[in-house]
């Protein structure tokens, strides 16, 4: 079973059970400053778990991306330590419990993916009788193969708060992986894998340390996609399945280096195989390499993962052109990363020829401080050198780390932090002297928040007097920007929206006297609307009064877009059912996007249903209305909230009559007849559980349909007919056509009858039996098979095996007489191993079977392995 295969499984199996599938959230936090990343399935759903905010539904099963970087120095030296790896995990808030989630484990691992139950073991809190006695007596296991373990293992608990005892299922791989002191149930051998933890919290701890059960109990589990897909594919180590093995192959291609040539160069080969996919994935989620932060931790793990990249051989960048391999081996369950493939690439080889300008130098220096050490016999390097390291040569701390592990020497990291400390001490007090960082750019913004009442009056119309309050080119603050300059321009004022909600931003002019610029884009960054600009004439300076004027045409053009999607959700939740809910959205002038939640392919009927729903409420012109108000206030009128969604005190509700009510910060038309029409174009899956639908309206839409005319039209006119009669004249032609291939193939059996007596020239004796094996040009499968009934029936007695192609496919066909099927011969065995030898495959009854095979070329091959199958 592949990886995508596994997390498929997965989540089809819970859907079964009543979950609603959710796509996996982003690896950066939405309003949780506790962490950098998502680091667990669970970590996204915190305010559910604490009742904070409610789910859209009591079940939810996800496979989450997580990135955790505690133990970096484990990733490559273990088998199963990772950065990035994904959470399969099903969830219940105040639902089901303890029995339902123990006995659907079991089923899961048992029956999908048919885990052998005698190397599987279970662990429970010690004190968890319920538990227990659901393994025993629900799922039948033996108590000897139910452990009881302590606190430290089964019980999850952080400080005060809802905790409770878990109960973990752990996969025995064999003797042949140790059988050490560690090599046991919780010990920290290859022997036993836990493969799935299950946390009933089911308690909430005090300050005073009583446990006090929760009114509303909840299960929380987690498995690791890449340790099981380790199992299930018959590998030693998660590097070795198909969720990272095809990044090592790549490289070993590329380097010419063997992946096992020892123990260091297996080592690179997994860090970089592990730090590039995780690089990828959140870069592709919105982080960037920087000094502070998450920025920070990708930095360093694209810098470690360059460090291992001088073992085995490379000089220059590399990692940039490992991105498609990643994208390959992970779009199954992301599809939407080959749309980032050129930016991720750009972004990260810009990251590696920054660091390798200096990388030589600072290791150079590293070794000459590695060479005093150990004249000197000292063990520890200072922490003033590390801070030279990273300060002078953007070495991170554990990338220094690393190599002085390798020569037997550690870091004073204390040392090294209040050096870290009186660095930043220095940079608050010089920053107003420096020049603007990605960072410095943010702080930049965040300081006219603070200066200027900023407005967006692009909701009431699409042309503003406003002033010029920033420039920024290149990342830095200027005062001017001249003809050519391509800046971000902030104004007081502004008509454009910024991207956001799925909408894209506005487009079109900034002008003054004869000063002319184009904004080509507009974005929401760090809380205010920053206009993209191209200087077409003369200049723009700060403090400009300028007018800004959005294209009418695109505006209108996307609205309608937007207010379509609303429309859509509604009638999508009409004709599938309340569980459907949006997972996505883009909407541009041109067409609109949307994503949900659906576990099925939509029928055409179910496809016109929505189509003509929308239409409907198109044609009704329902007054388009905005309500501003809280969320609860918004929550009672009935208002959509989109999951995931983070909303402001004051919200918005947009209206569609009594149709459609939706929160939404998007701009729309003033009334539903304004769309024009509606089209849907495509329906298709994206994800285990999530539906897309891509449409258009107003007058994409007509443009549409005179394509579609224009092309019945040609096609009528090469059928020599009118449009009228033109379904009339395929469905003459297709009957033409059955009569004519039924003629050809009577006539390849007359010609196939006519060469039964040469064929029976080509019998051959194996072990005393008569065989036939030969191929035959042309046949199709109904022919074959007459030409095998009629050489079975001359022969008499014997095994005949015949081949032919048709339609770039080659065809087996094999046939056993009475007398040799009771001697054992059996047609159905013998043509699966010919077809196998041409990479296909087919069976079928002991005197007659037939199988099909891709390999025109392996034809004779298989043939000529008949004789040693019949020995």
């Amino acid at each position: 079973m592949t990886g995508d295969e596994l997390r498929k499984a997965y989540l089809d199996f819970f859907a079964e059970k009543g979950h609603l599938i959710l796509l996996s959230a982003s690896l950066i936090p939405q309003n949780d400053p506790s962490i950098l990343w998502i680091n667990a399935g669970m970590a996204p759903f915190k305010a559910y778990f604490n009742g904070v905010e409610e789910p859209p539904r009591r079940r939810i099963a996800t496979s989450q991306k997580c990135i955790r970087t505690n133990d970096i120095e484990n990733v490559g030296r273990t088998d199963r330590h990772h950065t990035f790896f994904e959470m399969l995990g099903n969830f219940s808030f105040g639902d089901y419990f303890k029995k339902e989630a123990i006995c659907w484990s079991w089923e899961f691992v048992t029956e999908v993916l048919k885990l052998d139950k005698d190397r599987l073991w279970i662990t429970v809190y010690q004190d968890d009788d319920e538990a227990f006695n659901i393994w025993r007596d629900e799922v039948g296991l033996p108590e000897e193969r139910i452990i009881r373990m302590g606190k430290k293992d089964n019980f999850w608990e952080i400080g005060t708060g809802p905790c409770g005892p878990c109960s973990e299922i752990h996969y025995d791989r064999g003797e042949e992986y140790g059988t050490g002191p560690e090599d046991v149930i919780g010990g920290e051998g290859d022997r036993f894998l836990e493969i799935w933890n299950l946390v009933f919290t089911q308690f909430n701890k005090t300050e005073e340390g009583d446990y006090i059960p929760l009114p509303q109990k909840n299960i929380d589990t987690g498995m690791g996609l890449e340790r099981v897909a380790s199992i299930l594919q018959g590998v030693d180590s998660n590097f070795e399945t198909d969720l990272l093995k095809p990044m090592i192959d790549y490289l070993v291609e590329d380097s010419g280096i063997k992946y096992l040539q020892d123990e260091d160069t297996k080592v690179a080969y997994r860090v970089i195989a592990d730090h590039v996919r995780g690089i990828t994935m959140a870069i592709f989620d919105g982080a960037l390499p920087s000094n502070e932060g998450r920025g920070y931790v990708i930095r360093r793990i694209l810098r470690r993962a360059l460090r291992y990249g001088r073992k085995l051989g490379y000089e220059e960048p590399f990692l940039y052109q490992m991105v498609p391999v990643v994208i390959k081996t992970m779009q199954g369950g992301y599809p939407e990363l080959k749309e980032k493939e050129e930016y991720i690439q750009r972004v990260i080889k810009a990251e590696e020829e920054r660091f390798l300008l200096t990388l030589d130098q600072g290791l150079h220096i590293l070794d000459g401080m590695i060479a005093g050490l150990k004249n000197s016999g000292e063990k520890l390097l200072s922490g003033i050198d590390a801070f030279k390291l990273y300060d002078t040569y953007g070495f991170p701390l554990d990338l220094t780390r690393d190599v002085l592990a390798e020569e037997g020497l550690a870091v004073d990291e204390d040392g090294f932090n209040q050096e870290m400390e009186k660095q930043r001490e220095r940079a608050r007090q010089a920053r107003e002297e420096t020049g603007f960082s990605a960072t410095e750019e943010e702080r930049l913004y965040r300081s006219l928040l603070e200066k200027f009442e900023l407005e967006f009056t692009g909701y009431e119309h699409i042309d503003e007097k406003s002033n010029i309050i920033a420039i920024v080119k290149d990342g830095e603050e200027v005062e001017l920007a001249g003809a050519g300059d391509k800046v971000k321009v902030v104004l007081e004022k502004t008509p454009f929206y910024g991207e956001s909600g799925g909408q894209v931003g506005d487009k079109g002019i900034l002008r003054f006297a004869d000063n002319l610029a184009t904004v080509y884009d507009s974005r929401n960054e760090a809380g205010l609307i920053v206009h993209y600009v191209e200087i077409e004439r003369g200049s723009f300076k700060k403090g400009d009064a300028v007018e800004a004027k959005v294209y009418a045409d695109l505006r209108q053009a996307t609205a309608r877009n937007h207010s379509a999607t609303h429309l859509l959700h509604k009638a999508l939740k009409e004709v599938l059912g309340d569980h459907v809910s949006q997972a996505g959205s883009l909407v541009e002038p041109d067409r609109l996007r949307f994503d949900f939640n659906h576990f099925n392919a939509l029928s055409k009927a179910e496809l016109m249903e929505i189509e003509k729903k929308v239409n409907k409420a198109i044609l009704a012109n329902l007054e388009v209305d905005v309500t501003l108000t809280d969320i609860e206030q918004a929550k009672a009128m009935g208002a959509v909230a989109l999951f995931g969604e983070k909303y402001d005190d004051v919200v918005r509700v947009v209206s569609m009559g009594d149709y459609s009510r939706e929160l939404c910060g998007g701009t729309h038309v003033e009334a539903t007849g304004a769309i024009g029409s509606f089209k849907i174009l495509s329906e298709s899956s994206i994800a285990a559980g999530v539906r897309r639908i891509e449409a258009i309206t107003g007058e994409e839409v007509l443009r549409y349909l005179a394509g579609q005319e224009d092309k019945i039209e040609k096609a009528a006119s090469l059928l020599k007919t009118t449009a009228d009669n033109l379904l009339d004249r395929i469905e003459a032609l297709h009957a033409r056509e059955k009569e004519l291939e039924k003629e050809i193939r009577l006539l390849k059996e007359r010609l196939a009858g006519s060469a039964i007596d040469e064929l029976l020239e080509k019998v051959e004796e194996v072990n005393g039996i008569k065989l036939l094996r030969t191929e035959v040009a042309g046949l199709d499968n109904e022919a074959l098979l007459n030409m095998t009934d009629q050489l079975k029936e001359k022969m008499k007695s014997g095994i005949i095996v015949l081949a032919s192609s048709n339609n770039d496919k080659a065809i087996f066909v094999a046939a056993v007489s009475k007398d040799l099927v009771a001697e054992g011969y059996h047609a159905g065995k013998i043509i699966g191993q010919v077809a196998r030898i041409a990479g296909g495959g087919g069976g079928g009854r002991p005197d007659m079977a037939q199988a099909g095979a891709r390999d025109l070329t392996k034809i004779q091959e298989a043939l000529d392995q008949v004789v040693e199958i019949i020995k």
